[in-house]
């Protein structure tokens, strides 16, 4: 059979035993040590009754538990479920209800899972991970007999019958309802994987501080990176003290750094970055949203050694479609570049035709990175992939040299930090309040976090609610990064014709 990300990760380890494989809180987690942590995972669910194709969750933060958690599932022939740790219980819920997973690893400190367990009832295995004794009514296993009890040798990881088969899922909106939930083979993987490694130049001798979360796509993208030659990833969590981040560049001597434009934002606002020693850092990247031009010159003013990789990337692309080479970035600059290897980009316009340069249309591309679909949703998958290439919603503009622009979006997703968020979500929790007539919620922009969330409200004739009213309903009801940060109450939203939001024009305001 074909290699899967797993394969790699069992070879780093056989080829690398002692090397460090994870930082975090003052652990050293050397290969042979999270490998064997995998293999117990993997025990444990084959001796559980974990069947092919079989969806585990994992509600965990960045930590060797999260990692031996997903690796272990692969290596079980599961499919890794990664989910939001910041998501309310009733979201969660519905995700692993929405793929039928038959087992959930959480953290016992996770805050929702008491509830969780309640919602799921006997429908689901939960392994508590942490050091309690023991953890909410309805924990089925502790993390530590898991590690403790393994029964049999390695894996035996012919069971990844097929690599073209699920391997991931990964929710990207619509937490309520009908979530989407993108569908990624060991192919895809793999496949993204080995292209990342290729032109990030990435060795067992790369290292990198993560404060991605492993649950999204850009994220994983490290971890699977990194692991996959060998390298360290040193884990850090929180970015509340941007500072704290820096100094754990340095001290580690790593030689690369992820981030989203609001990552960089707050570095860049809150940190004397001129003033740190970045000897040892090659290379730092930047995806999730365009990051402005002026905040990139600022930022090679300040560390002018590195080479800087803007890139561009879907979900549903496993993480990545294209990148701009570090030598072209002064001459291209605002350009997401080129289709990384293994990948076509086309831009076309409506009629299918691809577009002359300086002629906005939509990005097209076509790879082995390109998800298999969305979970149990036929429909969308066939409106996303047409004829083996993703719609990828996104308009764009070559220029003469081949070099792609980002122009605007078809969809209306507001996209805060590196969460991407519906309207729609915002606006039906909000309408479960009296004295809303109707009520628009639209991403703004913020110099820290790409966007805000912005809500326009128009309120019944006699309605006394209040700004004070709303986000009260909505602190209570919604994860924090789905908080409107402005409410505004307008007299009536913009429409067209037939009675159809206006979304665009509300920009303006």
């Amino acid at each position: 059979m074909s290699e899967t990300v797993v394969h790699f990760l069992r070879e780093a380890a056989r080829q690398r035993p002692d090397a460090d494989a994870v930082v975090y809180k003052g652990r050293r987690v050397k290969y042979h040590e999270l490998w064997n942590m995998v293999c117990s995972v993997a025990d444990y669910l084959r001796s559980n009754g974990l069947k092919e194709n079989d969806r585990v969750g994992v509600l965990v933060e960045n930590s060797p538990e999260y990692i031996a958690s997903y690796y272990g599932v692969l290596a079980a022939g599961g499919v890794a479920v990664g989910l939001n740790t910041a998501a309310r219980a009733a979201d969660i819920a519905n995700w692993l209800e929405h793929c039928g997973a038959r087992f959930l690893f959480s953290s016992l400190h996770h805050a929702e899972l008491g509830e969780i367990s309640e919602i799921c009832a006997s429908d689901l295995t939960i392994v508590g991970i942490g050091s309690k004794a023991s953890g909410p009514v309805g924990i089925s296993c502790l993390w530590s007999d898991i590690i403790n009890n393994r029964k049999t040798g390695e894996p035996d990881l012919s069971i990844i019958s097929d690599v073209t088969g699920p391997a991931a899922i990964i929710y990207t909106s619509g937490t309520t309802g009908s979530p989407k939930g993108v569908t990624l083979s060991h192919k895809n993987l793999l496949s993204n994987t080995q292209s990342i490694v290729e032109y990030l130049r990435l060795s067992p001798k790369d290292s990198i501080v993560c404060v991605l979360p492993f649950y999204y796509s850009y994220g994983n993208s490290v971890m699977h990176t990194h692991l996959a030659v060998g390298g360290m990833l040193v884990l850090e969590n929180s970015f509340l003290y941007p500072h704290k981040v820096l100094e754990k560049i340095v001290e580690e001597k790593v030689t690369g750094f992820s981030g989203v434009p609001s990552t960089y934002a707050l570095l860049l606002s809150r940190t004397k970055l001129g003033e740190y020693d970045f000897s040892g850092l090659r290379y730092m990247t930047q995806a999730g949203g365009a990051m402005a031009p002026a905040s990139i010159r600022q930022l090679l003013e300040a560390i002018p050694s590195i080479d800087f990789y803007v890139m561009y990337g879907q979900t549903e692309a496993t993480a990545r479609l294209s990148y701009l080479p570090p030598d072209k970035l002064l001459d291209k600059m605002g350009s997401i570049g080129k289709a990384i290897p293994g990948v076509a980009l086309e831009i076309r316009d409506e009629n299918g035709s691809v577009c002359p340069p300086g002629v906005t249309g939509e990005i097209y591309a076509r790879g082995d990175n390109i998800m298999t679909g969305y979970w149990n949703a036929p429909e969308a998958t066939n409106n996303a992939i047409k004829n083996g290439w993703l719609s990828t919603g996104d308009l764009a503009h070559y220029d003469e040299d081949g070099y792609i622009y980002i122009d605007g979006r078809f969809t209306d997703m507001i996209k805060v930090g590196a969460n991407r968020i519906s309207p729609k979500e915002i606006e039906e929790k909000v309408a479960e309040l009296d004295g809303i007539e109707e009520l628009a919620a639209i991403g703004v922009p913020d110099k820290i976090l790409g966007q805000i969330i912005k809500l326009f409200v128009v309120k019944t004739g006699s309605s006394e609610i209040t700004e004070r009213n709303i986000l009260k309903h909505c602190k209570e009801n919604m994860a924090p990064y789905k908080l409107p940060k402005r409410i505004e109450f307008v007299e009536s939203l913009p429409k067209t014709a037939s009675g159809k939001l206006q979304r665009f024009k509300l920009l303006d305001n």
